[in-house]
């Protein structure tokens, strides 16, 4: 039984947000030096940190845009 190979997409949900988690997780890998098809290359353990990095980078990125949305929208609001 062959393994699913590693895939920067499993990490990337769907919806409104999932090209800008994309893009993150893309730039996640390139500041590491690495572009996605490079994670075939590598041996498996390290392509799957890399990959469990560049989520949490990216999720992390999301909720920040989130939160500081949130902020504004508060600020704006007349209470």
């Amino acid at each position: 039984m062959s393994e699913k190979p590693l895939d920067p997409e499993e990490c990337i949900s769907e919806g409104p947000q999932s090209a800008l988690e994309r893009h993150l997780v893309e730039d996640y890998l390139l500041s590491k030096g690495y572009h996605k098809e490079d994670l075939q290359k590598l041996p498996k353990e390290q392509a799957k940190a890399l990959m469990r990095e560049a989520c949490t980078y990216a999720s992390l990125k999301l909720a920040e845009l989130e939160a500081k949305s949130q902020f504004r929208n508060e600020i704006r609001s007349p209470h």
